[in-house]
This record gives structure tokens, C-alpha cells and sequence, in this order.
């Protein structure tokens, strides 16, 4: 007996020793198909860099990457919980074009000449934001509705909405182009106006940075007071290492993207700055859309996992009849997740034609599949009840990067729906093994 629990205990160090990694992901507890999801986007990323000859990891790309990223990034987060509770959405691409439509004409007609305002007031810019985000919450409530109180199919009632709202974007303006947008409004678009230059992308690594090492604090603190078991303190610190070094990373690479030479030197004449011989280097930084995905993003994830509203989904998503049953008023819950999807097709709308700096019939065209793209390749399961923001987050990086490479090579826009569509299929696929393998 001695002996072969000595030889156990030799074979559970030797599995020890040669699974280093196994024992970090499980001290760290960090999830693995988010770790496949990293190794993914490293591998995308390093085979475009090779194929465009190192164009695709420049400080440019990836800054524009990043903007190109934002409204899509945003609405996937609202997309998760929509999935999540088993149903669809085919219809924020549209939302997204109507209400990106109704800010213009807010801005452009109603604002400055209806109601006087005159352009370039500094009001403009809030009040066709907070009408573009009534429209979106409204029209999500009333998809909304349909589905949890009318009991019609949320593929259904998306889809109708997906014809009904790209007629209603049309019918505002008869088809025309409305532009241009506020100059306030155009920040939200990022470009060297729209970004916050390297001293405040600092200040925001430092405040990124010191709010992942408080947050790995405390929670170490609530599971020392429930009596959770608790990660290593070798663990948090690798995962406070990780978090901060990524900061760290994203931020550098942010303000070692300078403004375009003419702008600088615009800027310098109007601002009396001696330009000097090799000429000016202002940094970027952090893009003001980009800023406003990733706080969407964390009040996304703590609306989930931290609330009572986010265990109610995850209940709905696991067993609608049990959350039924226990007292958890599902049509209700269904209502709040549509019309917090069409919040966030507001904002995505705001960013979208700030971008551009101009409303267009094609706006949010093909947006539906690349959200939903995201969010299935980020994890979430068409099956219901399993998703996370994070992987969300990380599947339109991957989305995004596809399509920046491809066009970086010069594919042709068909042949990249082409192999969008194959990535999807393959997501889905994957998430079906994966399932199967866990159960």
C-alpha cells in the first residue's frame, strides 16, 4: 500500500512537471476557449503580417483596427444576452441605419433650422444623441414586446424588423445622403480630433491598470469572506501581470501612431509651434470610439455578472420553464435585453456616422451577420444559456482583423464574405464539439 501510494504520489508530480501549463490555467482559472480565442487572433494577425509584407502589424493598422472595431464591438455585447436567452436579432444592422439617419437629420435640419439652434451650437450634438438613443430603446422595446407578450418568434419579428427599419432609413430623407455631422458629434468617430493624445492615454493605462489590480483585491477579499476556494497569490499576480501588460501594450502602440504630416503642421501654425527639422510627432493615443466600446464593454460585463438583471438572463438562456417557475418574470426580461440591444445600436449608429461624417442608406449594411458572427466565435452558444462579453469582445477583434487583412491584400469584397461565412460555420461547429465534449 505504501508503495503504491508512493508511486501515485510520483505520477502526480510527474503529470505536475509536464503539464506546467494545465497547472496555470488551473491555478489562474482563466478559460481556455478564451486562451484558443488569443492564440486564434495572434495566429490571424502574424500570417497577415507575413502576406502583406509587415503592413498588418503596424501601429496604423492597429489603430485603425481598433476604430474599424468599435461599433461592432459595442453592439455584440447586447447581442451576447439576446443569444444567450435563445433568442435572435436580425435587425441591428438596420436600427443601427435608422437611427444613425435620424441623428443626421437631428443635426443637419431639425436642430439648426426647425428649431433654430443654428449650426454649431453647442447642444446640437447631445439632443440628436439622446433622440438617437429614445428611437433605438424604442424600437427595442417594441420588438421586444412582440416576441415575449405576443409569443412571435424573435427570428420572425427580427427579421421583419431588418426589412421595416432599412425601408424606414430610406423614407427620412427619400434616399438622400445627410451630411455633414456636427463637428462635437464627428469626435465620436475618432481621427486626430477624436482621440485623446498620449499624456490622457497614459492617465487611462494607469487608471486601467490600477482598476484590474483593485478588482483582483477585492475579489480575493469576497471569496475569502464567503470561503470560496482562492487562486494562488502567484496566480493574481500573473493575472494582474497579464491584464497591466496588455494595457501597457495597447496604450504604446496608440501613441506611436502620429497625425497625418499636413495636420500636424496645420495644427503647429495655428497653435504658433515651432516645427522642427525631421517635423512633428503628435501621437493619437487611445480613440475616443474605442474609449467608449471598452466602457461599454465593462458596464456589459458587470451588468451580467454582477446584478440581478444578468442572473435572470443566464437563468432564462439555461432553462426558461425552471426560471419561470421560479418566480422570474422571463417575458419582462426579454423586453429590457431588446431594448438594451437597441441602446446599443444607437451608440454604434452615433459612432458609425461620426466615422464617416455623413448618414447613408448603406450605413449598418451586413452588420447583423458580423455581430452575430462575433458573438458565436467569441463563444456564445446558439443553444442558449452560455456566453461571455469578454469572448464577445475578443470574436469582433477577430472578425475585424479578418476583413482588415483581407482588404490590406487586396481581396475582393466577395471572396471576403466568402471566408466570413466559412469562419462562421466553422465557430458554430467548433462550439458543437466543444458542448459535446463538456456534457
Amino acid at each position: 500500500m505504501a508503495d503504491q501510494r508512493a508511486m501515485s504520489s510520483t505520477t502526480h508530480h510527474s503529470q505536475m512537471v509536464q503539464n506546467p501549463l494545465q497547472r496555470f490555467l488551473l491555478a489562474t482559472e482563466i478559460d481556455t476557449r478564451l486562451l484558443g480565442m488569443i492564440g486564434a487572433l495572434a495566429t490571424i494577425w502574424i500570417g497577415f503580417n507575413f502576406f502583406s509584407g509587415g503592413l498588418f502589424l503596424t501601429p496604423r493598422n492597429l489603430w485603425n483596427l481598433s476604430v474599424q472595431t468599435a461599433s461592432v464591438a459595442v453592439m455584440v455585447t447586447g447581442m451576447v444576452l439576446v443569444i444567450v436567452t435563445r433568442n435572435i436579432d436580425l435587425s441591428v444592422g438596420s436600427i443601427l441605419g435608422l437611427v444613425g439617419m435620424v441623428m443626421g437629420v437631428m443635426q443637419t435640419q431639425i436642430l439648426p433650422v426647425q428649431l433654430g439652434l443654428g449650426l454649431g451650437h453647442p447642444a446640437i450634438w447631445i439632443l440628436s444623441l439622446a433622440t438617437g438613443l429614445i428611437v433605438g430603446t424604442g424600437i427595442g422595446a417594441l420588438q421586444g414586446g412582440i416576441i415575449a407578450y405576443l409569443k412571435v418568434p424573435a427570428f420572425i419579428v427580427t427579421l421583419g424588423g431588418y426589412l421595416v427599419w432599412r425601408g424606414a432609413a430610406w423614407w427620412v430623407t427619400a434616399g438622400r445622403t445627410v451630411a455633414p455631422m456636427d463637428t462635437k458629434f464627428q469626435l465620436m468617430g475618432g481621427g486626430p480630433a477624436g482621440s485623446i493624445g498620449s499624456l490622457w492615454s497614459w492617465v487611462v493605462c494607469v487608471i486601467a491598470c490600477a482598476a484590474i489590480v483593485v478588482g483582483l483585491y477585492f475579489g480575493r477579499r469576497q471569496r475569502q469572506r464567503f470561503n470560496f476556494p482562492q487562486r494562488p497569490v502567484w496566480a493574481e499576480v500573473s493575472l494582474a501581470l497579464i491584464g497591466c501588460g496588455a494595457t501597457i501594450a495597447a496604450v504604446w502602440v496608440a501613441n506611436a501612431y502620429p497625425w497625418p504630416t499636413r495636420i500636424a503642421e496645420n495644427y503647429a501654425a495655428a497653435s504658433g509651434i515651432p516645427v522642427p527639422e525631421g517635423g512633428l510627432f503628435i501621437s493619437h493615443g487611445i480613440a475616443i470610439p474605442v474609449l467608449i466600446a471598452v466602457g461599454v464593454g465593462v458596464v456589459m460585463t458587470f451588468l451580467a455578472t454582477r446584478t440581478r438583471f444578468g442572473r435572470y438572463v443566464y437563468a432564462v438562456g439555461g432553462n426558461p420553464e425552471a426560471a419561470e417557475l421560479a418566480g422570474i418574470n422571463t417575458r419582462w426580461v426579454t423586453v429590457k435585453i431588446f431594448m438594451l440591444m437597441g441602446a446599443l445600436c444607437a451608440i454604434a449608429a452615433a459612432i458609425s456616422s461620426a466615422r464617416l461624417n455623413a448618414a447613408t442608406n448603406a450605413l449598418g449594411t451586413l452588420d447583423e451577420l458580423y455581430v452575430i458572427a462575433a458573438a458565436v466565435i467569441g463563444g456564445t452558444s446558439l443553444a442558449g444559456g452560455v456566453g461571455t462579453i469578454a469572448g464577445a469582445l475578443l470574436g469582433a477583434l477577430v472578425m475585424q482583423s479578418l476583413q482588415s487583412g483581407m482588404v490590406l491584400m487586396g481581396i475582393d469584397s466577395p471572396l471576403q464574405s466568402i471566408v466570413v461565412g466559412i469562419v462562421l460555420v466553422f465557430a458554430v461547429w467548433l462550439d458543437t464539439l466543444y458542448r459535446r465534449n463538456k456534457h
